[in-house]
C-alpha cells in the first residue's frame, strides 16, 4: 500500500448522513476500488471490521427466523422437451417466481464445473494480473471486472466481486479474456445456447406464439453472458450483502 495514499486519508471524513468512517480502513476500501482490485484486495489485507460502506442498514439484512424453509424455486426436469408438463411447469414457473432451476438438460457436469474452476483460478491470480480486466482497464469490452453493482450510485456496496463475458459468435474479443477462464466459458457457452434456445421455445409457445421466426432469434435470445461471481472472505458477514464466509 502507498504511504502517500494512507497519509492523504488521515483526516476524519464524513458522508452526507454524518456517519464518520475510522481513516484507515476508508483508505483502504479507496485505495482497493481506485487500483481495481475490488473485495478481493480488502479481504487480502486482512481487514478486522467491515467498512462502513459494505454495512446494511438492519431492515435490509437477513433474518434467519423468517426464512421460508417449506418452499424453493421450482426445479424442472427437461429431460424430455416434449412433455408437456415440463412446458407447462416452465411457464408456470416463469409467471409465478420469474426465475427457476433446470435439471437434466444435457450441458456434461465437467462442463459446468471446469467454468467454476475457472472461476477460483481467476480470482486467485494476484492483483496485478486482475485488475488487467477491470472495466476501465479491460483490453476488450466484451470482458469485464467489476465490484459490487454500481459502485458510485449505491448507498451501500455488496460485498463480491465478478468476471462479465460477453459473447458474440463473429466477434473477435473472446481471444482477448483471460487466459484462465476463456476456454472453459466458451465451452459452456456452445452447450448452454441450444438450451437457451429451447427455453425460448417453450416460453414463446406459453405465449401462444405458434411459429418460431428465425431471423429474430438474435434479437429474442440477446448475447450470451456468463459472469463469473466472487465472494471473497470478509469480518461480520451477517452484516453484508453476499456470501458469509468469514476471516
Amino acid at each position: 500500500m502507498s504511504k502517500n495514499l494512507e497519509m492523504k486519508c488521515v483526516p476524519i471524513l464524513k458522508f452526507k448522513d454524518e456517519k464518520l468512517i475510522f481513516p484507515i480502513e476508508f483508505a483502504k476500501v479507496r485505495l482497493c476500488h481506485a487500483q481495481g482490485n475490488g473485495v478481493s484486495g480488502l479481504s487480502k489485507l486482512g481487514i478486522k471490521t467491515l467498512p462502513e460502506r459494505y454495512i446494511l442498514p438492519p431492515k435490509d439484512r437477513l433474518d434467519q427466523n423468517k426464512v421460508v424453509l417449506e418452499e424453493s424455486i421450482p426445479i424442472i426436469d427437461v429431460s424430455n422437451w416434449d412433455d408437456p408438463e415440463v412446458a407447462g411447469s416452465i411457464c408456470e414457473a416463469a409467471a409465478k417466481w420469474g426465475f427457476f432451476q433446470i435439471i437434466n438438460h444435457g450441458i456434461p457436469l465437467e462442463v459446468l464445473e471446469n467454468v467454476k474452476e475457472a472461476g477460483h483460478k481467476f480470482f486467485q491470480l494476484p492483483n496485478e494480473e486482475r485488475r488487467k480486466y477491470w472495466k476501465e482497464n479491460s483490453p476488450t469490452p466484451t470482458v469485464q471486472l467489476k465490484t459490487s453493482f454500481s459502485p458510485l450510485a449505491e448507498k451501500v456496496l455488496e460485498w463480491k466481486d465478478y468476471l462479465m463475458h460477453f459473447y458474440a459468435p463473429d466477434d473477435e474479443g473472446p481471444k482477448l479474456w483471460p487466459s484462465v477462464s476463456k476456454d472453459q466459458v466458451l465451452e459452456f457457452m456452445k452447450w448452454a445456447t441450444p438450451v437457451i434456445r429451447k427455453l425460448l421455445e417453450v416460453l414463446l409457445k406459453g405465449l401462444n406464439v405458434k411459429k418460431f421466426d428465425d431471423s429474430k432469434e438474435s434479437q429474442l435470445m440477446g448475447s450470451p453472458v456468463v459472469t463469473l461471481i466472487h465472494y471473497p472472505m470478509r469480518p461480520n458477514p451477517e452484516l453484508a450483502s453476499g456470501a458469509t464466509s468469514t476471516l
